[in-house]
């Protein structure tokens, strides 16, 4: 990938930008930061910094500025027009709506140029964005506005209501602005139309910051976690440069929403960084309509989660993709059964790859002749991983352990007691649990939390699942441990038929038997329960805490 970035860090500093000093007093104690490393020529970023206008000038600087960034079915825009749409919408916010470098700015909408033009001229202009996701409702919309204290949201038109049920109960929001609302006056485009499209990027410093985002509560309450421009500057010269390999003929589309940094990098930043454009739908996806969209528009990059590609299979197989180079998943863990299909329907080695909304992104992938079966990958360069046993010590390869990461990205939580548990002598610690092998290849096991223990043998949940998806009647499972006075734990599995299958005891039979098979027989679920549908988050992770409430 091309640089982006120019010029070294002093190390001396840059004074912050930001005046509203709300994010940077709730800050955690510097001695629970993580170690954070620039170790690679790459990942030396100026002092001074904004990261939107140092992307948009990269792109004038290697001569993109009239290649398409933003597609949709109704419009495309250059990175000039881009540009001068962010620059407007940036005169909205600080001329007109008057606000000062710091002040939070909650985006609601999906995947739209809209929104895309949004978030980038918030962090152009200084301010904090934080965007959430589109499903949320006014309970969830309040507890992120009780946290980030914002005066103003820019809402996607189709979704207001919910936001203005959580307004009128957190009155600080003291301002919604509707946009994707052409010819409606009072909304953002009517009010940018009036702004001229010339201006200056916030002078921010490099560590000002740039984002906050909201986790997307896998394990129970989100939280807020700080990036700066600096995170997001290192984390394009990262994952972006050494694992996909992006170019400005890639058109890239996915499923993961802006609001999750999965989607944020995926779908908005990283193409940036790379002089690449993005499609945005007008449409919700269905695995069906995704196939057909990336025939249609030649997408060759698609972002998406494991469960999305093995329902897409089917339909890639018939229809043929012959464009599509890249498949990037992430999210949750990939099954090898879906790896294998999802290659047998179409060519392609998916590019699998752990990151964390508090790493910003991808810190372990591989992709291409890299990538070894079973395994997500290597260590992205530029970050470091560990596999460590209860003491901190690093475990022998091929043990089971808790996974350990540092590099030039690391977890800062706004004003959360929880700091102390993710970050621990400089290290990271995701809450996942790996072996590592002799040539370097990290295996997924479960989340530190979802390691099940039984008659003294350690069993990851998703190898089971992956066994069970091997099965032609399951279409989608997750797998627990139940406690048991007996066995301490026992394993049990959630699945989701496809048509044409009855989940009796016959089945439950047949699916023991199948995974003993193809597993270790100790490993099988000892229960099975058939379910219509699996609790999930919206960029479709597994919410296995939900399976455990009866």
């Amino acid at each position: 990938m091309t640089d982006v970035l120019s010029g070294v860090s002093s190390g001396a500093g840059a004074p912050s930008a930001q005046t509203d000093r709300f994010v940077h007093d709730r800050l955690p104690p510097r001695d629970q930061w993580p170690d954070l490393r620039y170790d690679r020529p790459e990942l030396q970023i100026p002092d001074a910094a904004n990261l939107v206008a140092t992307l948009l000038g990269g792109a004038h600087a290697r001569g993109w500025g009239e290649r398409p960034l933003l597609r949709s079915p109704t419009r495309t825009l250059s990175y000039a027009q881009a540009e001068a749409e962010v620059n407007r919408i940036a005169r909205v916010l600080t001329g007109e709506l008057g606000l000062v470098p710091g002040n939070r700015v909650l985006l609601r909408g999906g995947n739209s140029v809209a929104m895309a033009l949004a978030w980038l001229a918030v962090v152009k202009a200084g301010l904090v964005a934080v965007a959430t996701m589109p499903l949320l409702r006014a309970r969830e919309l309040g507890d992120i506005i009780d946290k980030a204290q914002p005066t103003l949201a820019l809402c996607d038109g189709k979704l207001l209501d919910e936001l203005r049920t959580a307004q009128a109960e957190h009155p600080v929001l003291a301002t919604i602005v509707p946009f994707n609302q052409d010819g409606v006056a009072g909304s953002l485009e009517a009010r940018a139309a009036r702004q001229p499209a010339d201006f200056t990027a916030c002078p921010t410093a490099a560590d000002d910051i740039a984002l906050l985002a909201f986790t997307s509560g896998t394990t129970g309450k989100p939280k807020a976690v700080v990036h700066t421009h600096r995170d997001v500057l290192a984390a394009c010269e990262a994952w972006p440069r050494h694992v996909l390999r992006a170019t400005p003929d890639d058109i890239v589309m996915g499923s993961p929403p802006l609001a999750f940094t999965f989607g944020l990098g995926g779908m908005l930043v990283f193409p940036m960084a790379a002089g690449a454009s993005v499609y945005y739908p007008d449409i919700a996806y269905t695995p069906e309509a995704m196939v057909r969209l990336i025939r249609d528009v030649g997408a060759t990059i698609c972002y998406t989660a494991p469960t999305f590609y093995r329902q897409m299979a089917p339909f890639a197989k018939a229809i043929g993709l012959p464009s599509l180079r890249t498949c990037v998943s992430a999210g949750e863990g990939l099954p090898d059964a879906t790896r294998q299909l999802w290659k047998d329907a179409t060519g392609i080695e998916m590019t699998d790859g752990i990151g964390a909304t508090e790493m910003f992104h991808i810190f372990i992938s591989s992709a291409g002749a890299d990538v070894r079966r079973g395994a997500i990958g290597k260590v992205v360069p530029g970050y470091q991983a560990r596999v460590l046993d209860e003491q901190g010590r690093e475990v022998p390869h091929g043990t089971v352990g808790k996974l350990a990461v540092i590099g030039p990205t690391g977890c800062r939580y706004m004003a959360d007691e929880r700091q102390a548990r993710y970050v621990r002598d400089g290290w990271n610690f995701p809450g996942d649990a790996f072996v590592q092998d002799e040539d370097g290849y990290f295996f997924y096991q479960a989340r530190d939390d979802d390691m099940i223990i039984t008659a003294g043998y350690n069993v990851g949940g998703p190898e089971v699942e992956d066994a069970l998806l091997r099965h032609p009647a399951v279409a989608e499972c997750g797998v627990i441990g139940l406690p048991d006075e007996d066995r301490g734990m026992i394993v049990k599995a959630f699945c989701v038929l496809k048509p044409g299958f009855v989940g009796d005891e016959a089945l439950v039979k047949t699916l023991q038997e199948h995974v003993k098979s193809t597993i270790a027989p100790y490993k099988y679920p000892r229960q099975i329960e058939f379910r219509d549908t699996l609790p999930r988050t919206e960029t479709g992770k597994l919410q296995r805490f939900k399976l455990r409430t009866p």
